[in-house]
């Protein structure tokens, strides 16, 4: 019993870690820096990243991107998101926990390091009227629709399905602002209303299409151990029951039902994230390294306010 449950444990980390053997070098590193970085222990950031409904999120955030025919061309032609899915989490999960838990010179670094590798990232689009228009990854638009994809997904999963937000939803929108500029986005919501303002503005440019069925039916089938997928399955089914009637629509997706009833998802959804909690441990590596640091930071601060 005890290596069947080490075993799962392993293959629970390594889906979250591209099957790294350790822990990766880059969340050790967050230990180190010269500040506090953006966000800390308290803030709304880090009550929603450390939880468990980012992999719900994570879920939620990609579909909702689909959505958009100009982001879409970009995973159609860029993204080998289905020969190493894992390794793609791997990257976004990178640069969001270095965001949140690093310095702010790493915070920097990540971001810019992101946008090195989308400024290859253009080609044309068929838009939601039929007309061909370029993109580019870094377009200032194509961005803030992913930032608010991103910011919707996590404080949507997280107000389903999480714990109150320290400051409410207005304060996480406020923080994670911060993101949205370091990514060069003009004006990021700072509020909950602006953030669903912001993203009704995009509705006449959403539009199903074949590659986003494609998407779809890949989310629903990733490729996953088998001793995950029955878990994965009832997550996948809370990020569609959170998502806006509108949204699910175009997605072709329908919440979970039994004929004309609807089934209940979030019981289902909250057990398996503690069972996950319990496999993974109720801190990540990128946290514990986050607070090491201010840990030091603030030691060294109180160090230099001692008398001589």
């Amino acid at each position: 019993m005890g290596k069947l449950l080490e075993s799962w444990r392993r293959q629970l980390v390594g889906t979250f870690s591209n099957n790294a053997e350790t822990i990766p070098e880059w969340e050790l590193e967050l230990a180190h820096g010269t500040d506090r970085g953006y966000y800390g222990p308290g803030s709304a950031v880090w009550a929603v990243h450390g939880s468990m409904t980012t992999i719900i999120a994570g879920i939620r955030a990609l579909l909702l991107q689909a959505l958009h025919p100009g982001a879409m061309a970009g995973v159609r032609d860029y993204s080998n998101y289905k020969e190493d899915p894992l390794g793609r989490l791997a990257g976004t999960i990178r640069w969001i926990f270095t965001v949140t838990y690093g310095d702010t010179t790493a915070a920097r670094s990540a971001s810019n390091w992101v946008l090195r590798l989308h400024e290859r990232v253009k080609g044309t689009y068929e838009d939601a009227a039929g007309v061909e228009r370029p993109y580019s990854a870094n377009d200032p638009e194509l961005a803030r629709w992913v930032h608010l994809a991103f910011t919707d997904a996590f404080l949507t999963s997280h107000i389903e399905f999480g714990e109150p937000i320290p400051g409410g939803p207005d304060q996480y929108v406020a923080e994670w602002a911060a993101a949205g500029e370091l990514m060069r986005i003009d004006n990021p919501p700072r509020d909950l209303a602006g953030l669903r303002k912001q993203m009704a503005a995009f509705d006449p440019e959403l539009r199903s299409s074949p590659t986003v069925e494609e998407v779809v039916r890949f989310l629903r089938r990733p490729p996953l151990p088998r001793n995950q997928m029955i878990g994965y399955r009832v997550l996948f089914a809370g990020a569609v029951a959170s998502l806006e009637p509108r949204h699910r629509e175009l997605l072709g997706l329908r919440e979970p039902h039994l004929g004309p009833v609807k089934l209940p998802v979030h019981g289902p959804v909250k057990l398996v994230l503690r069972v996950i909690r319990f496999g993974l441990g109720d801190m990540g590596p990128s946290e514990r390294s986050a607070r090491e640091r201010i840990a030091r930071l603030d030691a060294e601060a109180a160090e230099e306010r001692r008398p001589a």
